[in-house]
């Protein structure tokens, strides 16, 4: 039996199905894409954006920051560095701002996908309690066990379908929601580890500063 086939046999509730899962596809598809992108070098920049603040080069940190915009670990350790000399705590306050705004980014289309989870399943039943209802509001008492309710079995079939298609699209929606929740507690961990870091290079930076400043005479 082909998807098309299907389709007409499942109902009314097919169409609202089939707009969830379009809904759901293209967002796994965005997120996919944007995780794919976010992943692939991230490290590396990271690695190089820490060694320039080790080594107090601050204006090449700052660079390798803004000449990777399209990262987000990028804007996390570039928005403190933005800053004219901050004093640690406002150093910290910048870290922990820009992270909060990130990891919020990160989790869009979250929400879409809740919602596909959630009314898929209804969907898919109310399209099966909907093909019961006719299915078996044509029968009458007297046609029971006769001939003419020989069609009974597979009008109950057909109504399943929605069910079993709503199932499939929450079950999809439900793995992708919790692959790319388990990937935003992972990168997280990775602003933590890179911001902890960063923080400690700075305030060890803060300390030299101020043991050369000179002491002004009374």
């Amino acid at each position: 039996m082909n998807v098309l086939l299907l389709f007409q046999k499942g109902g009314p509730a097919m169409w609202p199905l089939l707009l969830l899962s379009i809904l759901s596809l293209t967002t796994v598809l965005e997120r996919g894409w944007f995780w794919y992108q976010l992943l692939r070098n991230e490290s590396k920049i990271v690695h190089r954006l820490l060694d320039a603040a080790a080594d107090s080069d601050w204006p090449q940190a700052l660079e390798i920051a803004e000449r990777n915009q399209y990262q987000p670990v990028s804007r996390f350790l570039g928005a403190p560095l933005r800053l004219e000399v901050p004093d640690p705590e406002l150093f910290r306050l910048a870290l922990e701002s820009a992270a909060d705004e990130e990891l919020a980014a990160m989790r869009r289309g979250d929400k879409i996908l809740e919602s596909v989870v959630a009314l898929a399943p209804l969907l898919g039943l109310l399209g099966t309690v909907l093909g019961l209802i006719q299915t078996l509001g044509n029968i009458r008492l007297g046609d029971i066990g006769t001939a003419s309710t020989s069609g009974v079995s597979s009008g109950i079939g057909e109504a399943l379908i929605t069910t079993a298609t709503g199932l499939i699209i929450a079950i999809g929606s439900l793995a992708a929601y919790r692959t790319f929740n388990s990937l935003v507690v992972g990168q997280a961990q990775v602003f933590r580890r890179a911001g902890n870091e960063l923080e400690l290079i700075y305030r060890q930076y803060w300390l030299k500063l101020q043991n050369r400043r000179p002491i002004s005479p009374v």
